[in-house]
Parts: structure tokens; C-alpha cells; sequence
């Protein structure tokens, strides 16, 4: 198996075995898409633009706010939750939840799968 066929599977198992996450992706910090389990509907190319955006706005904030650095970035909307984490190597995940979802279960999930993402970057 390719590289990216692994995070292909880490991003679908986590899809698969988190109640309520709908999506994810792994984007560059200069918003490349790495790899994805995004749906059909939504454009990988602009979802990864917006994420790197975002991280790079945190990021901004945190400092200025002297808060230290970004541990992790939550959108919440009416329809549910977009929960960005660094995942090492210049990398961020991105999950996309719906609105009844546990976050505590889902940045246990994230952090799990970020460290088999770490053994593959």
C-alpha cells in the first residue's frame, strides 16, 4: 500500500468508527490537500484553502492574544462542527461533524488518529 492510500484508510476508519463525523481530510499548512473522505459535494481544493486559512488566523490570534500556540480550532455551526488539529509535519486535520456529536469523543479520535498519520508523514 502507497502512503497515501494508508491515510486514505486512517481518514476513512475514522470516519467509520466516530459517531457523528461526517468527513475529514489531512491539509498542508499552506493548503494542500493531502489526502481525504470528503463527500462529493464539497470541494477539495477550497476546503483545504479554507483550513490553512483558518489555521494561519488562529494562529495569529493566539499570539497576539498571547494564548501560545494553536492546540486545536472548532468552528461550530447550526448544522455542526468543523474541529481542526495539527497534525505534525506541517499537516492538519480537519473533521467535519454533525451537530449531536460528543467533542470530547471526537478529539480522543483525532488524537488517536493523528498518531498513525505520524507514522506514515
Amino acid at each position: 500500500m502507497s502512503r497515501l492510500d494508508n491515510l486514505n484508510k486512517i481518514l476513512k476508519n475514522l470516519q467509520n468508527e466516530s459517531p457523528g463525523v461526517e468527513a475529514s481530510a489531512l491539509i498542508s499548512e499552506d493548503g494542500l490537500m493531502l489526502a481525504s473522505a470528503l463527500s462529493q459535494d464539497l470541494d477539495e481544493t477550497r476546503v483545504a484553502g479554507m483550513t490553512a486559512t483558518l489555521l494561519n488566523l488562529g494562529t495569529r490570534a493566539a499570539t497576539e492574544l498571547r494564548r501560545g500556540d494553536v492546540q486545536e480550532i472548532i468552528v461550530r455551526g447550526e448544522h455542526g462542527y468543523a474541529v481542526m488539529i495539527s497534525a505534525g509535519r506541517g499537516a492538519l486535520l480537519l473533521v467535519l461533524t454533525n451537530e449531536n456529536t460528543k467533542l470530547g469523543l471526537i478529539f480522543f479520535d483525532m488524537r488517536e488518529a493523528i498518531k498513525a498519520i505520524k507514522n506514515i508523514l
